[in-house]
């Protein structure tokens, strides 16, 4: 893990390095005042040299005015070498979350993947600036401590370093402790912003329910569960900081008492004993940049280790010898393919299909039977277990994923559009798309006049997730951007099931215009709308029970017929 950490400061080495560099003078700057300080004591002083007090004033006053310029460019550069792998960090998780599959999505929730992007990646940046920094600084004060005080007294200096193993022991002790408290304080805020994010996405939902008290009462379940959490690890944080303090209160006890005695006896000067004072104050401040250090790495570490088990989930895999589809027709055949969910739960068995290209195929069925299975397995947004699906006669296992989502489009029943401008979101269907091609798009989708009458036009900011619209308008939005796209299969997935009767009108006048010259896959409840298909596949989770035209399948009056009579009925 240390070594993937180490990565990330490559791209951003020379500013890292410049960063340590003045880090390193910063020590050199804060030794340079005890043994200034000795200096004037046992020489200047005693022989009256006040010329050589001042010039040692302005020498102190040169280095102290020197340690500022390096104290703001460690703090300014060196916070930006944190940002920097901070944003690189981000980058990777981002793209790599392009490559997971529908699965991971499936089982982990968007504010816990959030949490992972912000809340863990700025406590990793916080060790990627300071936690060098403190221990490189800590590092040279010390030794340069250490090397001074044997001048003076090797002794005294021993007994007084002693302490650090003590301390680094204590430190190896406690950092399990805060390790284990720390992960678990990192999951329950995953947690916590997963029911935020699903309780703000919700919120009309909850106010039409007038739920507000029930989702006050999950939040805030969730709040405690971390307060508790946090609770744990502030608690195993104040048992270390308690602890080292101690550890360096008695170091102070130590140096009075054996400084003193060795002055006493006159192994030591007073000067020299001032500088020893001095020395450990000094001494003093990097311990507790490491105990610093040590919490910035219990943090840090747990932020980069999650961020380490997100990186390494399986991305979907390719085929070596992926090919592109070109010039495609849309055959698309199904050889006894089974389909089981990670739960364990098998939704499709022994399927078989073949769909002629341009032909219309509507799936119906009761809910749970595996229509939009069928209909993610086409764009392999799902791995199948056994069997095999072809385009024109290829393997979509021997596609690469780009050619074939290219030649796919999918309308579905909820749609995500995206925050921004209707024009952003039909051009999301072909990003390189002119302006002339987007409202032709729109004009086929029967949208293009009620955009047109807002005041913005394609400019109307559609707010998040198109709030801004009405059911039918996000629906024609989003067969506006499939029209862009062109491809030459399209999956409508209850397109119209949750639209009014008269927007459906409305809605199927654009999908029927949408379908001409496409293979189709259409999964739907309401039969109705499918009368026309060439074929009708009647699907349950025993698999295919029926398949043939309308007609035919009225004919038969079996499971089909059953249905479409008490819709009829319904309705």
């Amino acid at each position: 893990m240390i070594k993937r950490f180490i990565q990330y400061y490559k791209p951003h080495k020379r500013l890292f390095i410049l960063d340590m560099i003045a880090a390193f003078f910063i020590s050199i700057c804060d030794l340079s005042y005890p043994i200034i300080t000795r200096g004037i004591l046992n020489d200047y002083i005693p022989n009256q040299q006040l010329r050589s007090v001042v010039v040692a004033a302005i020498l102190l006053l040169a280095i102290y005015l020197l340690k500022c310029l390096l104290a703001y460019f460690v703090q300014y550069y060196g916070h930006l070498v944190g940002v920097y792998m901070q944003a690189d960090m981000r980058r990777d998780v981002f793209n790599h979350l392009q490559k997971l599959p529908f699965s991971y999505y499936d089982e982990h929730e968007t504010g816990t993947i959030m949490s992972r992007m912000i809340n863990d990646l700025m406590d990793i940046s916080e060790l990627a600036h300071h936690g060098p920094e403190n221990l490189f600084i800590s590092s040279i004060m010390m030794i340069g401590a250490f090397i001074y005080l044997c001048t003076i007294n090797v002794q005294l200096t021993v007994i007084i370093f002693i302490f650090i193993p003590i301390l680094i022991y204590f430190a190896i002790k406690m950092r399990a402790k805060m390790t284990e408290a720390f992960t678990e304080a990192r999951v329950k805020i995953g947690e916590v912003n997963a029911n935020l994010e699903n309780s703000i996405s919700g919120i009309r939902v909850s106010k039409a329910f007038t739920n507000a008290e029930y989702e006050e009462e999950k939040f805030q379940a969730g709040n405690n569960a971390f307060k508790r959490a946090r609770e744990k690890s502030y608690k195993a944080m104040a048992q270390f900081h308690s602890g080292t303090g101690l550890i360096v209160d008695l170091l102070n006890v130590v140096v009075i008492l054996a400084g003193g005695i060795y002055t006493y006896f006159g192994v030591i000067e007073v000067a020299d004993f001032v500088a020893y004072m001095l020395f450990i104050n000094m001494f003093v401040s990097p311990i507790r940049k490491l105990i610093d250090f040590v919490e910035q790495l219990q943090s840090g570490a747990t932020g980069f280790s999650r961020f380490c088990e997100l990186m390494d989930q399986e991305p979907e895999q390719e085929s070596k010898d992926a090919r592109n589809l070109e010039h495609v027709e849309g055959h698309i055949r199904f050889d006894n393919v089974n389909f089981t969910y990670s739960d364990g739960k098998e939704v499709l068995h022994d399927i078989n299909l073949d769909i002629p290209a341009g032909k219309t195929v509507a799936l119906v069925g009761p809910s749970g039977g595996g229509k939009t299975t069928i209909c993610h397995l086409v764009p392999r947004f799902y791995q199948l277990e056994t069997g095999t699906i072809s385009i024109d006669g290829i393997n979509i296992e021997n596609i690469s994923y780009e050619s074939l989502r290219k030649n796919i489009g999918i309308v579905q029943q909820d749609v995500f559009l995206f925050t921004g401008t209707i024009r952003e979101n039909i051009a999301y269907g072909r990003l390189d798309a002119s302006e002339e091609e987007i409202i032709q798009a729109a004009k086929r989708a029967n949208i293009h006049d009620y955009v047109m009458q807002l005041e913005h036009g394609y400019d109307t900011q559609i707010g998040e997730r198109g709030v801004k619209l009405s059911g039918g308008q996000k629906q024609r939005l989003s067969i506006a951007r499939v029209f862009l796209k062109n491809p030459a299969i399209l999956i409508l997935d209850e397109a119209t099931s949750a639209l009014d009767n008269a927007t459906e009108i409305l809605i199927q006048d654009a999908l029927d215009e949408l379908c001409k010259g496409r293979t189709t896959l259409v999964v739907a409840h309401r039969l109705s709308t499918i009368k026309n298909a060439d074929e009708i596949v009647v699907i349950t989770d025993h698999g295919i029970e029926e398949r043939g035209t309308h007609e035919e399948l009225l004919e038969n009056n079996k499971l089909y017929t059953m249905l479409y009579n008490s819709q009829f009925k319904t309705n």
